[in-house]
C-alpha cells in the first residue's frame, strides 16, 4: 500500500515540485468550497431553529387545557379538582389558570384587535418567559393594570402610565338599539418584547381576577396552562392529560401549536442540504475529469508499471488513493474553514440582521457534530466514488498498447 500511496502522491504533484499541482488544487477546492458552504449553511440554519424554538417556549406555555369549543371551565381556587388532577400527570411540573378571548384595545383614536389572557402574575412567571421580557415598567397587574407587547403599544401610542380600554361584546347592557358592549379602562403597567411579532403586536395580559369580574365569569376560566419537565416530551405529557381528564377536556402541546412551521424549517433543512450537496457532486464531476486526463496523460508510466509486473489492482489502488487524497484534503479544509467560521459568526456575532424584518438581530449559528459527521462522510465517498471509472479505464490499458510508440 506504501507504493501505491507514493505513486498517487507523486501523481498529484504533477511534474513539478510543488505541493501539489495546480489542477490537483482546483479539484481539492471544488470540495473544500462545497463542504464549507454545507456546514456554515446548516449551522446558521440550526440556529434559527434554536432561537425560534426558544423564543416560542418564551412566549407560550407547554401545554394548553381547555374544553371542546372552548366553554368556560368551572375553577374553585388552588384546590381545584382538575387542577389537581393535572399536577398529579407524571411530567407535569406545575399547572395555572388562565382566561382568554379577543376582544378590541383602544387608546385614545387608535384602536386594534388582540388577544387578552387574563393570567395570575406570579404563577406566570413560572409558565412562561415573559415575565422577563419586560423592556418597560413592571411584571404586574396592581390596580387593575395590563402587560401588553411593543409592537401593540407602538401601534396604540401608549407607554407605562397611559390608559386604554378593552371592549367585550358579552355581557353587555340591553338597549332599545340593540346590546351595548361592555367596556372598561386598564391602565398599562409594563411592556414586553419577546422577539416574536405576532405575540408582540396582539397580545395583552391583564389580571385573572380582573378579567372574570369583567367577562362575568366569577369562578370560571377558560383553561389551564401547563408546565412539564421535558418540553420535547410535552406532546406524550398532553395526551395523558387528556386520558386523565376524559371528554370534554383537550390538551395542546407547544409542538402541536406549530406544527407545520416545525414541518416547514425541517423540510427546508432537507431541501438546502441537497442543494448544496449538488455543489459537492460538481466536484466530483471535476475530479472525473481530472484523473481521467491524468490516465491520458500517464498511459506510458501505467504501461512500464504493468511491464515490470505490476497488476491491475496495483493500477487500480493507485487511482482510486489519489480521488480519495483529493476528497479528503478536500473535505477536511472545508470542514475546519466551517468551523471555524460558525464558531466567529456566534462568538462576535458580527453579521447584523435588520430587526424590523427578522425576529433576532444578529445573525444566529448552533453547530452540530452529526451535520459534521454527514456532510463530510458524504463528501468522502461521493469523491471516492468519483475515483472509480478512471482507477477502471486505467487498470484496463495494455501494456503492448500503452509503450506501442515509445
Amino acid at each position: 500500500m506504501r507504493f501505491e500511496l507514493f505513486l498517487a502522491r507523486r501523481y498529484l504533484r504533477g511534474r513539478s515540485r510543488r505541493f501539489v499541482s495546480g489542477i490537483t488544487a482546483i479539484a481539492t477546492g471544488g470540495v473544500f468550497v462545497g463542504v464549507a458552504a454545507i456546514i456554515i449553511v446548516l449551522s446558521v440554519q440550526n440556529g434559527f431553529h434554536k432561537e425560534l424554538r426558544e423564543r416560542i417556549l418564551g412566549s407560550t406555555p407547554h401545554v394548553l387545557v381547555s374544553r371542546f369549543g372552548y366553554q368556560p371551565v368551572p375553577y374553585a381556587g388552588d384546590g381545584d379538582s382538575v387542577l389537581a388532577k393535572i399536577r398529579r400527570v407524571p411530567g407535569v411540573i406545575d399547572a395555572a389558570p388562565f382566561i382568554l378571548f379577543k376582544t378590541l384595545v383602544r387608546a385614545g383614536r387608535a384602536v386594534e384587535g388582540a388577544v387578552v389572557s387574563g393570567v395570575e402574575a406570579e404563577r406566570e412567571r413560572q409558565m412562561t418567559g415573559l415575565a422577563g421580557c419586560i423592556v418597560e415598567g413592571e411584571f404586574n397587574f396592581d390596580s387593575g393594570g395590563v402587560v401588553l407587547g411593543r409592537e401593540l403599544a407602538r401601534t396604540l401610542g401608549v407607554s407605562v402610565g397611559d390608559h386604554l380600554a378593552l371592549a367585550s361584546p358579552f355581557g353587555g347592557t340591553s338597549t332599545p338599539l340593540g346590546l351595548v358592549p361592555r367596556a372598561r379602562g386598564f391602565r398599562v403597567n409594563g411592556i414586553f418584547d419577546s422577539g416574536m411579532y405576532e405575540v408582540d403586536a396582539g397580545t395583552i395580559l391583564a389580571g385573572l381576577a380582573d378579567l372574570q369580574v369583567f367577562l362575568n365569569l366569577r369562578g370560571q376560566v377558560s383553561g389551564f396552562e401547563v408546565r412539564v419537565k421535558n418540553v420535547d416530551a410535552a406532546g406524550s405529557v398532553a395526551r395523558r392529560i387528556s386520558r386523565e381528564l376524559g371528554f370534554p377536556f383537550r390538551a395542546t402541546d407547544w409542538i402541536a401549536k406549530n406544527r407545520n412551521l416545525f414541518t416547514a424549517l425541517k423540510l427546508e433543512k432537507v431541501v438546502t442540504f441537497i442543494v448544496l450537496v449538488l455543489i459537492v457532486l460538481v466536484a466530483a464531476f471535476n475530479i472525473i475529469g481530472m484523473l481521467t486526463m491524468m490516465v491520458m496523460r500517464k498511459t506510458r508510466e501505467i504501461g512500464i508499471l504493468k511491464t515490470i509486473g505490476a497488476r491491475p489492482g496495483v493500477v487500480t489502488r493507485v487511482f482510486m488513493l489519489a480521488g480519495f487524497l483529493i476528497g479528503g484534503v478536500g473535505t477536511g479544509l472545508g470542514a475546519l474553514f466551517g468551523f471555524v467560521a460558525s464558531l466567529l459568526l456566534n462568538k462576535y456575532r458580527f453579521v447584523q440582521l435588520p430587526g424590523d424584518v427578522y425576529f433576532i438581530r444578529n445573525l444566529p449559528v448552533q453547530m452540530q457534530w452529526l451535520d459534521f459527521a454527514v456532510v463530510c462522510g458524504a463528501a468522502v465517498v461521493i469523491t471516492f466514488l468519483a475515483a472509480v471509472y478512471p482507477a477502471y479505464k486505467a487498470a484496463r490499458l495494455q501494456p503492448v498498447d500503452a509503450i506501442r510508440y515509445e
